[in-house]
């Protein structure tokens, strides 16, 4: 298991330095899109193919459990203050965004596009939810073919990364003000990271009701990875299963939610909080690393051009909907 472990960490360690490199701090890439794009050029160099079986046993360890445990530790990003701080019309523009998105989504990429449903639902998710970490959740439930969790996370970085650059030039087209542009940005903003970067980039009040709108919306993976759960694999049975219809719920997401309350009730001293968020990041980038490695590029290629149509077609969702949304908001 050490072999996959210790590839993770490199590759991991790479991310973050490339993060934090100068001229590619500012792109607004996190460590852990970093990771999983050093972990797909290692995966697929010719050399580094021969080590993947002695390394599988660390990498699936790191794909499912310090995937799980990284989105556990993300729950301390969250306090229930926050949310409550902007009232109960904001649970409603995020409720009504995330479903919308969600289930437009679906129906678009499986009918009408004639993606798979893995493909699909992973999409959906990052594009409607929290991005990448919403994907990697998603992954965790439905037990996803890595392919199709590497391109459903390339296309939450294009489009969001496409919108921290759209945001701020639309702002002053748009007749909001700079808070309600804020609120307008968390709704329907990709990545948490992209929505600070926009956010940041029209002004302090925009920034501040950006990320207390993102982290509500990043609230609502738990009940979605619920009805998943319930939804989705409840209905798959195998020879062991006993209960083919039992309720299915996945741990690390009441795990992430019991965090989000401990992180609303209990202070704990601020370098033990920096430290558990920090190995949290850590964890979720071995993740990523991890999913990289073992993505072939010639599977990501056989999915085509068809999930980039389904997350453009929900980036102009996002985009108009929720400006349309915030309008209506703003005349309550």
């Amino acid at each position: 298991m050490w072999q996959g472990l210790v590839l993770c960490g490199l590759l991991t360690v790479g991310g973050y330095g490339l993060a934090l490199a100068p001229g590619l701090r500012e792109s607004g890439f996190s460590p852990l899109m970093f990771a999983l794009l050093l972990g797909l050029a290692a995966g697929n160099l010719p050399g580094l193919k021969q080590a993947a079986p002695a390394a599988r046993a660390g990498l699936q360890f790191a794909t499912r459990w310090l995937l799980r445990s990284g989105i556990v530790l993300f729950g301390l990003s969250l306090t229930l203050q926050q949310i409550y701080a902007l009232g109960p019309a904001i649970l409603l523009l995020d409720l009504l965004v995330v479903s919308t998105v969600l289930l437009v989504g679906y129906q678009l990429g499986t009918r009408v596009l004639g993606l798979d449903r893995e493909t699909t639902l992973l999409t959906c998710a990052g594009s409607a939810i929290c991005g990448a970490a919403a994907v990697l959740a998603t992954e965790a439930t439905i037990r996803s073919r890595p392919a199709a969790t590497a391109m459903a996370v390339a296309t939450v970085v294009l489009f969001g990364t496409l919108a921290m650059l759209v945001y701020p030039l639309l702002y002053p087209l748009t007749g909001l003000d700079e808070g309600l542009f804020g609120i307008y940005i968390g709704a329907t903003v990709h990545e948490v990271a992209q929505v600070v970067a926009a956010g940041d980039a029209v002004g302090p009040a925009a920034l501040a009701n950006a990320v207390i709108v993102k982290l509500l919306r990043v609230m609502l993976l738990v009940p979605f990875l619920l009805i998943v759960g319930q939804c989705w694999l409840g209905r798959q049975t195998t020879a062991c299963d006993d209960e083919p219809g039992r309720l299915v719920i996945p741990w690390f997401a009441l795990g992430f939610l019991l965090m989000v309350l401990f992180n609303s009730l209990v202070t704990l001293p601020v370098t033990l909080h920096q430290t558990l968020v920090l190995a949290g990041q850590v964890a979720l980038a071995m993740a990523m690393a991890a999913l990289g490695y073992e993505t072939r590029l010639e599977k990501m290629a056989a999915l085509g051009i068809r999930p980039f149509v389904l997350a453009l077609c929900l980036f102009a969702l996002l985009t108009g909907g929720g400006l349309l949304s915030v309008g209506l908001l703003a005349g309550l």
